[in-house]
C-alpha cells in the first residue's frame, strides 16, 4: 500500500499533542461545571433545510449521503435521506433544535456546555480547519432571559481561559460590544440598514477606516457625515465603564435620541463594571466588534490571544433573542464558543506548551526473563489497582535496553520485580528513577510516585 497523502484541514495530533488538547478540554469543562453548566452532546448531522435556514451557504456545509446500488429498493431510502442531511458547521443550530425537542424536560434558564467536532468546507489555513473541536457554553431562557447572564457568560469564559495561563497559554482579551448601542446610534443618525452597517463595520480591522466610510456611502447609501459618525463610534474602546461616557459624548455631538441606545449603554456599563471586579484587565469594550451575523440582538463578544492577534478570534458569541421558537414559545439565549483546535494549533506551532511525556504510563515493569513474565504482570496489576498507570516491558531484553525503552517514551520509573541472585540470595523489589539514577527498594502495595509524575502534564516550554 502506498503511503497515504494527508487530507488538508483535518488535524490529527501526535500522542503528546493530544495530551495538550485533552488538558485544555478538561480544564474548560471543569470550569464550566463549577458554574453549573450541564454537559450535552448532539448528533453530528442535521437536515439541510435547518443548517441553511439563515443562509449559511458560506459555511460550505458538508452534505451526507449514502452510496446506493441501482438495485436498492426506493422504499429503503428514509425520509431524512430524501430531504438531505449535512454535518453541522457549529453547535448552535443543533442546540436550538435540541432545546425545541426537549423543552418539556429542561429546567429554564438552562445552562449547557457542549464539546464536539464540527465541519466546515473552508479553505484550510493557519488556525482554520475543515474538521475541528469547539467548546460552547450557552444560557437559554423560556420567554425571557435576564441581562445578567450576558455578564456571567463572558466572565465564565474568562475564568476558563485564565485557568490555562499556568501551562503557558498567553493572556486573552475578551472584546465586548452591545448591538443595541450600535443599532440605536445608527437609527438615531437616520440609517435604516443596520445589518448592512454592521457587516461593513465588522471589516474595519481588515480594510481600515477610509474604506469603511467609502463602503458605507457606496453600499448603504449613508451620507459622508453619517458614515464618519459610524466610524467614530466604532473607534471607541476602553477597559472600564468610562467608555460609556465617551459614547454619550458622541451621542450628544450628533443630537441622537434613542431609548434602545440608552438601554444598550446601561447594559454595556453593567458588564464593564462587573468585569473590572471579577476579571480586571481581561474584558475590553470595543465598539467596532459587530459580529456580522444578524441574529445577535444584545451583547457580542470576540476573544484574542495577546501577542497572537494575527490568529483572529479564538472565542466568540453573543446574545440572541430567538435562539429557537416553535410558534408558541420563544427561547432567547446568550453563548460563547471556543475554537479548541485553533487554540491548540497555535500553542503547538508556536511551541508555547508541551506535554511532560507522550504516554500515560508512569512505570515500566521490567521482565527479568520470559519464564517469569507473570511476576512482572502481577506487579503492574498491583500498581494499576492503586491508580498508578503502568505497563510491562515488551521483551526480556537486557535491563539497559528496557531502561532505554522507558526513556524513549518519557516514562520516569522502571520497576525491577523481586528475584533471586545467582547465589540464591533473595533480591527485593526495586524501582529506579531513570532521570536521577536513584534506585531504591519498594513495595508495589504501598509505593507511589510523586504527584507530578503520576500522570502526564502540560507545561510551558519557556
Amino acid at each position: 500500500m502506498a503511503r497515504p497523502t494527508p487530507l488538508s484541514g483535518f488535524p490529527e495530533w501526535l500522542p503528546s499533542d493530544r495530551i495538550v488538547e485533552q488538558h485544555i478540554l478538561d480544564t474548560v469543562r471543569k470550569t464550566f461545571e463549577l458554574h453549573g453548566f450541564a454537559g450535552i452532546e448532539t448528533r453530528a448531522v442535521e437536515p439541510l433545510d435547518q443548517l441553511l435556514r439563515k443562509g449559511e451557504t458560506s459555511k460550505e456545509v458538508y452534505v451526507l449521503r449514502r452510496l446506493q446500488g441501482e438495485d436498492d429498493a426506493e422504499a429503503s431510502v428514509s425520509a431524512a435521506d430524501k430531504q438531505g442531511l449535512g454535518l453541522h458547521f457549529d453547535l448552535t443550530v443543533p442546540f436550538a433544535r435540541y432545546v425545541l425537542e426537549n423543552a418539556g424536560h429542561l429546567a429554564f434558564p438552562f445552562k449547557r456546555y457542549q464539546i464536539q467536532k464540527v465541519w466546515r468546507g473552508e479553505r484550510p489555513q493557519d488556525g482554520r480547519f475543515r474538521e475541528f473541536v469547539q467548546a460552547d457554553i450557552d444560557v437559554v431562557g423560556a420567554g425571557d432571559l435576564p441581562y445578567h447572564f450576558e455578564v456571567e457568560v463572558p466572565l465564565v469564559m474568562a475564568e476558563a481561559l485564565a485557568a490555562l495561563r499556568g501551562i503557558g497559554v498567553p493572556e486573552v482579551r475578551i472584546l465586548v460590544n452591545n448591538r443595541k448601542v450600535a443599532e440605536g446610534f445608527y437609527r438615531g443618525l437616520g440609517i435604516e440598514d443596520v445589518d448592512g452597517v454592521l457587516r461593513i463595520i465588522d471589516k474595519l480591522d481588515k480594510i481600515g477606516g477610509t474604506k469603511v466610510v467609502a463602503a458605507l456611502v457606496d453600499e448603504i447609501g449613508a451620507t459622508p457625515a453619517q458614515a464618519q459618525a459610524c466610524l467614530e463610534l466604532a473607534q471607541v474602546s476602553g477597559d472600564d465603564s468610562t467608555v460609556i461616557d465617551r459614547v454619550r459624548e458622541l451621542v450628544d455631538a450628533h443630537a441622537i435620541t434613542s431609548d434602545l441606545l440608552e438601554q444598550g449603554l446601561v447594559e454595556l456599563g453593567a458588564l464593564m463594571t462587573a468585569a473590572a471586579v471579577r476579571a480586571p484587565g481581561v474584558v475590553r469594550a470595543d465598539l467596532k466588534i459587530a459580529r456580522g451575523l444578524d441574529y445577535y440582538t444584545g451583547s457580542v463578544y470576540e476573544t484574542v490571544l495577546v501577542g497572537h492577534e494575527d490568529l483572529g478570534s479564538i472565542c466568540s458569541g453573543g446574545r440572541y433573542d430567538t435562539l429557537a421558537s416553535d410558534g408558541a414559545a420563544t427561547y432567547p439565549g446568550v453563548g460563547l464558543s471556543i475554537g479548541i483546535s485553533r487554540l491548540v494549533s497555535r500553542l503547538l506551532s508556536a511551541r508555547l506548551v508541551r506535554a511532560t511525556r507522550s504516554v500515560p504510563s508512569a512505570v515500566v515493569v521490567a521482565v527479568m526473563s520470559e519464564e517469569v513474565r507473570t511476576a512482572s504482570d502481577a506487579v503492574a496489576g498491583a500498581l494499576r489497582a492503586r491508580g498508578i498507570p503502568a505497563e510491562v516491558s515488551p521483551s526480556a531484553a537486557k535491563l539497559g535496553k528496557q531502561i532505554k525503552y522507558a526513556d524513549r517514551r518519557g516514562i520516569p520509573f522502571v520497576w525491577f520485580p523481586e528475584s533471586t541472585a545467582a547465589d540464591g540470595t533473595p533480591v527485593a523489589h526495586q524501582v529506579k528513577d531513570i532521570r536521577s539514577g536513584e534506585q531504591v527498594e519498594a513495595d508495589p502495595s504501598v509505593w507511589m510516585p510523586p504527584n507530578s509524575d503520576l500522570w502526564p502534564g502540560v507545561v510551558a516550554t519557556s
